[in-house]
């Protein structure tokens, strides 16, 4: 069934003659385009990997090469029949995935084609995460509080390893401490090593048979902690702290993990922050901004003098530099931005009424008949 195969160079995407580093360095390309780590699930490019590796395999050997080029298949495969030179079968035989992978790209691929490194090996303690509500002003500031939280530490009685004090855990016969054993795979009328975790001891490479009371062989225990956390000034909302190895415990002597502290800051009843920006709305009188005004302006300092001109139009904005927020982990400061409302009055008592209708008349306006109270009354009559 020769039209059911593809020519190995028309796999490798190579010329005829090509060279013995050509070979290599495509199947070094598409290898790894095709890995089934590289594409989970994906049936084409596992069969193309496949391919790719038979191809492989009878090109990169002077002999399996000569004959394939003299006769093509069935120089190489029985199956063809026929074949000068007697045929010979393909047959990866004891070919382990992860130690050509390993050569070809300088480390292991995962996925249980090996080279991943023991698991067995110190590792890192998980990372926790935490979110801590803050004012404003403790967020502009920075501020130093604690949190309460629960995390696994070293056992004190058994010092880590999990086995009670007096005995020490056996080494793994399975797997020999490396908590990975070496398994035995066919598909696709060929074979290749896998590497897995060992089932006897769940890749941890020893076996505990005096498990410690404490923490019953884990070799760590959950304890709750109050933690001092130090927040820079100017920390913005959703940003985090850090803090290194704040975490759970680390395994087989690993260091801990690290704290994640995420900042939420509660909304202010004056100010809005923009960044270092801090934004207020301030309220004034028609009078005041008519006739001009000294206002106290809140600011996260406390309150300034600000000298309102005469004649200042709702919606004006002005600024009160370096009034706003630190920048963080540096000595500047933002600026604060204050935009004028003027408020107008819902209502007016008799002499109020009496005095904006002199003030109407004083500016040129015409006044209704009955004033500007009528005036408004009739409006309101034809809605």
């Amino acid at each position: 069934m020769a039209d059911q195969k593809r020519d190995y160079y028309e796999v490798l995407e190579l010329s005829k003659g090509a060279s013995e580093e050509e070979i290599k360095k495509a199947y070094r390309k598409l290898a790894k385009k095709y890995h089934p780590d590289m594409n989970p699930g994906d049936k084409t490019a596992e069969e193309k990997f496949k391919e790719v590796n038979e191809a492989y395999s009878i090109l990169s050997d002077p002999e399996k090469k000569a004959r394939y080029d003299q006769f093509g298949f069935a120089g190489v495969d029985p199956s063809y029949g026929g074949g000068g030179g007697g045929g010979f079968g393909f047959d990866m035989g004891d070919i382990d995935l992860g130690d050509i992978f390993g050569s070809f790209f300088g480390g292991g691929f995962g996925g249980g084609f090996g080279g991943g490194g023991r698991r067995n090996g110190p590792q890192k303690g998980e990372s926790l995460r935490v979110n801590m509500a803050l004012t404003f002003e403790e967020a502009a500031f920075g501020c130093t509080k604690e949190i309460e939280l629960s995390r696994t530490e070293p056992c004190e009685e058994c010092k880590g390893s999990g086995c009670a004090p007096g005995t020490t855990a056996e080494t793994c016969p399975d797997c020999r401490g490396a908590g990975q054993v070496r398994i035995q795979r066919g598909a696709g009328g060929f074979a290749f090593s896998t590497t897995t975790v060992c089932a006897k001891c769940k890749g941890t490479g020893k076996l505990i048979h005096t498990p410690c009371k404490k923490c019953g062989g884990s070799g760590s225990v959950r304890r709750k902690q109050r933690i001092s956390v130090t927040i820079p000034a100017g920390i913005d909302d959703g940003q985090a702290v850090s803090m290194r190895g704040q975490g759970n415990a680390g395994v087989n002597g690993g260091p801990a993990g690290d704290l994640l502290v995420r900042v939420q800051i509660k909304p202010h009843p004056q100010f809005h922050r923009e960044g270092t920006t801090v934004i207020y709305e301030c309220p004034v009188s028609f009078y005041q901004a008519a006739m001009g005004a000294e206002l106290e302006i809140p600011t996260i300092d406390g309150k300034v003098k600000y000298n309102l001109p005469a004649g200042t139009q709702t919606g004006t904005t002005f600024r009160l530099r370096g009034k706003g927020i630190p920048e963080l982990r540096s000595s500047r400061r933002g600026d604060q931005y204050v935009t004028v409302k003027v408020q107008v009055p819902t209502s007016l008592n008799a002499e109020q009424r009496e005095a904006l209708n002199a003030f109407g008349a004083a500016m040129g306006e015409t006044i209704p008949e009955g004033g500007l109270k009528g005036f408004f009354d009739k409006k309101k009559k034809r809605k």
